[in-house]
């Protein structure tokens, strides 16, 4: 297929031959990976600035969509990739064979510098998924900051630098400018830019941002990242979000409350025991949504509210296809018994067969887990319909998630994202914090934010 990019792509491309360290922030649906490798393309064959290439990138990111878009393009021709997936003695084979670029899932980091053997000798990496990076604790992020002074050139692409608040972005940048602009430390970022907020004696379990660091953080980082939104530069088809409120009866409110408040709960088929809050807030959220694990690790029936609703949804969506998001495995299994019983065919999107065949409209209703689906995978061409049956408090799974409907190339001129949602449940303040967060990342996203002057 020839290759005509819009002038925002052109911008992007130019924006990261131009520079070696490069923070690209690009909402979901704006083409990053075509970009990108547009950009990999003249550095490896035009200007000779590049030469090997590794991308790290989420398991079925690296192993399909990268190399599709190779395929895709006919200006990507001359280039040659492996995948570095699978067994230890496939990913030693894919690591061996020379080819331009090679592309590993992040799982595989620390094996690859550190138990390998095989010599690291790429120049250039591409980090897809920046904001997987956000903690240096990891093991791939400690890693990666080993061999991090050999690598000439470093690209970060996400749409969602700062989910969980700013104090992601150290960890991120860290990695990509090695401490130049926000610190080689964590502890001097936390002091210079915030105040602890919630604690616990001299523990310390959050920070809350000084007057004025947000805009100092942005102005310290804008020199070597670029941002754009595809509501920008894109028609983006409308976007609609609401509710779907279902309400416990007496009995199932009272079990609720029980647990909430003596962080036990005993039930006939056995008792839950809940051992902090966040333990607490995880069983709770199962009850939310129907079920919930019992301290032997099995599954208890709690209500059928929420299956009812996506029952309603599912015959209201009239023959479209519907793609619904779960949390729990609990989920999963009281889904798909639902609907085996309605005889509705369905399938998770767990293989790339699976997902071929939700792209080809064969897939009525398809289940989706964001920890495993939430990035890079092109899902529009199935379906302009989303439920969410369980809610994550993860704003960047929440966002890439619908991002795989609401996106370029979706045909229909309206994606709507439902929540089905429990009254007087946690799933009310998950709610709330996803739209707390999203309004710093909509800042940090506009502040440095590209100014196509081409």
């Amino acid at each position: 297929m020839k290759y005509e990019p819009h002038s925002y792509q052109t911008y992007a491309v130019r924006y990261i031959e131009d520079h070696p360290v490069a923070a690209v922030l690009l909402d979901m649906g704006l083409g990053k990976t075509s970009i990108t490798l547009t950009a990999l393309n003249n550095l490896l064959f035009d200007s000779f600035e590049a030469h090997r290439i590794l991308v790290i990138a989420p398991l079925r990111v690296a192993r399909d969509t990268w190399p599709a878009e190779i395929q895709k393009w006919d200006h990507l021709s001359l280039l040659t990739c492996s995948v570095a997936v699978g067994t230890e003695a496939e990913r030693r084979a894919a690591l061996l064979r020379r080819a331009d670029i090679c592309m590993i899932n992040r799982e595989n980091v620390q094996w690859l510098i550190e138990e390998s053997g095989v010599p690291f000798d790429f120049d250039t990496v591409v980090v897809d998924e920046l904001s997987s990076f956000k903690s240096h604790r990891t093991k791939r992020f400690r890693a990666l900051m080993k061999i991090r002074p050999r690598v000439r050139r470093i690209i970060g692409l996400t749409g969602t630098p700062s989910a969980n608040g700013l104090m992601d972005l150290w960890a991120e940048y860290r990695l990509l400018d090695m401490g130049q602009r926000l610190g080689r430390f964590i502890g001097q970022y936390r002091t210079d830019y915030f105040l602890p907020d919630k604690r616990s004696g001299q523990v310390v379990f959050t920070y809350k941002p000084l007057p004025g660091a947000e805009e100092a953080i942005y102005r310290r980082i804008a020199d070597i990242t670029i941002s754009m939104k595809s509501a920008d530069h894109l028609r983006m088809p409308e976007l609609i979000s609401s509710e779907y409120e279902v309400r416990l009866s007496e009995e199932e409110r009272a079990r609720y409350n029980d647990l909430k408040k003596d962080l036990v709960l005993r039930l006939p088929d056995g008792e839950i025991t809940a051992a902090n809050a966040a333990a607490l807030s995880n069983k709770l959220s199962q009850m939310a949504n129907g079920a919930v694990y019992d301290d032997a690790g099995g599954t208890i029936h709690i209500h059928g509210r929420k299956l009812d609703a996506l029952e309603d949804l599912i015959e209201a969506a009239n023959g479209k296809p519907v793609l619904v998001a779960y949390w729990f495995k609990h989920d999963f299994a009281g889904i798909s018994e639902r609907l085996r019983k309605l005889h509705i065919p369905f399938s998770p999107l767990d293989t790339p067969e699976s997902i071929r065949r939700w792209n080809a409209g064969e897939l009525p209703v398809a289940l989706v887990h964001p920890a495993s689906a939430g990035h890079g995978l092109n899902l529009q061409s199935g379906g302009s319909t989303i439920i969410w049956f369980g809610l994550t408090w993860s704003l960047e799974l929440y966002q890439q998630t619908n991002a795989r409907l609401w996106r370029q190339g979706q045909t229909a001129d309206t994606v709507v994202v439902q929540h089905i949602v429990t009254k007087g449940t946690i799933d009310g303040r998950i709610c709330r914090a996803l739209s707390a967060k999203g309004r710093t990342q909509s800042a940090l996203i506009e502040a440095v934010k590209a100014d196509l002057k081409i």
